[in-house]
């Protein structure tokens, strides 16, 4: 049995998924990276409910971010993020 604070954390990183907006934001950066008003825009949320949203997302470093100018640009954090996102599309479409 894995230890107890692993346990832990793996749980948190699933309830990081327990929320359609922040599926639908992760689903909306598997296309490309794009910053919070075009994320806002694809999920159809303003964006302070994406920036909200994005917080527990980058806390569970599912997404990252990065600078550039003015905005703030945000990306999967890796391809594990992908592969979590496609095998729990096949699991619930079987």
């Amino acid at each position: 049995m894995p230890d107890e604070e692993l346990l832990f954390d793996v749980a948190d990183l699933f309830k990081a998924f327990s929320d359609t907006t922040r599926i639908k934001i992760l689903f909306a950066l598997m296309g490309r990276d794009l910053p919070v008003n075009e994320i806002a825009e694809a999920v159809g949320c303003s964006q302070s409910a994406v920036s909200h949203q994005l917080r527990t997302l980058k806390q569970a470093r599912l997404v990252r971010a990065e600078r550039a100018g003015k905005n703030v640009i945000y990306a999967l954090s890796d391809d594990h993020v992908y592969t979590m996102l496609a095998q729990g599309m096949t699991h619930v479409c079987e």
